[in-house]
């Protein structure tokens, strides 16, 4: 009997590994899908002819990308949106979770529950951008980083875990003299890091990817972000591929090196992913414990 189980067992766990080894491949593959043609040769890639693995391997799509104007200033643009972002509404969803957790509140009550209004409702586009071009945030670089400051379903997360936490530990940092905001960074922000980090990883991946913000409120290239000359690169790559096979010169032409619409999609797009790529196995650990603690209390 016992041998009998083992045997089930050991076949549901090799059933199991390979369901979850193929689902893993099905994640993985489309990003390898990416990267190997944007190393392949370009004429083979844009035929379809690049499948499993790079042909013609060269690095020539990267340079000539890197050239793009105004790309350069859109990394930056990006990175600096996302870093400040990030730790902005970090900061502020971590302060508003652990106040609305203190019943001395003045108007707690009335406070949080505006807050959760705007979670299920909200006046529109049109609306949205009048009120962002009378707070001047048009054509201004805040317009990325102040309309995020304040997230609600963050500022949840934030107070449902900071309630799981002992209070004995605030309440006896009270009696001992500290105030709230002593007792907010020196005890509660150690004990909620798992949720924080969480949230960073949510705020940093909504940042990066965030490209509608552009499209409606800047009209600046100085403030186009990345995702923007994406999504615009995207929509004008074949033109864009025919200048740039212009700016190469003319003579005999290498169509294994010359730029296609399908080598500079699928170049930006391996630039646009790769910094979220590599950001995110930091922070993965946190996920399971700061979603589960911060989404069920007790």
């Amino acid at each position: 009997m016992v041998a009998k189980s083992a045997s089930r067992f050991s076949t549901f766990s090799i059933l199991n590994y390979t369901v979850f080894a193929l689902f893993t491949l099905a994640c993985i593959f489309p990003f390898y899908y990416l990267f190997i043609n944007t190393i392949s040769n370009n004429d083979w890639s844009s035929r379809g002819l690049v499948m499993f693995y790079p042909k013609g391997i060269h690095f020539d799509n990267y340079v000539q990308v890197f050239k793009i104007p105004g790309l350069g200033r859109a990394v930056f643009v990006s990175i600096a949106r996302t870093v400040l972002g990030t730790a902005l509404t970090v900061a502020v969803s971590a302060f508003l979770g652990y106040l609305f957790t203190k019943n001395e509140m003045w108007g707690r009550k009335f406070w949080y529950r505006s807050l959760m209004i705007t979670m299920y409702f909200n006046a529109g586009l049109i609306p949205w951008y009048i009120t962002m071009l009378h707070l001047g945030l048009v054509n201004n670089f805040l317009a990325y980083i102040l309309p995020g400051i304040v997230a609600p379903f963050y500022i949840i997360l934030v107070k449902t875990f900071v309630e799981s936490t002992p209070v004995a530990l605030q309440e006896s940092a009270q009696i001992d003299g500290a105030g709230y905001l002593t007792i907010f960074s020196k005890i509660v922000v150690p004990l909620i890091m798992p949720i924080l980090a969480t949230i960073a990883i949510f705020a940093a991946v909504t940042q990066w990817n965030s490209f509608t913000d552009t499209l409606f409120l800047v009209t600046d290239g100085k403030l186009f972000t990345l995702q923007f000359i994406l999504y615009r690169y995207m929509n004008e790559a074949t033109s864009l591929a025919q200048l740039m096979k212009s700016a190469q010169g003319g003579g005999s032409i290498n169509l294994a090196n010359m730029q296609t619409s399908t080598s500079i999609r699928t170049t930006v797009s391996m630039i646009a992913i790769t910094p979220i790529l590599l950001v995110y196995p930091f922070f993965q650990r946190y996920f399971v414990k700061g979603i589960l603690i911060g989404a069920v209390k007790g």
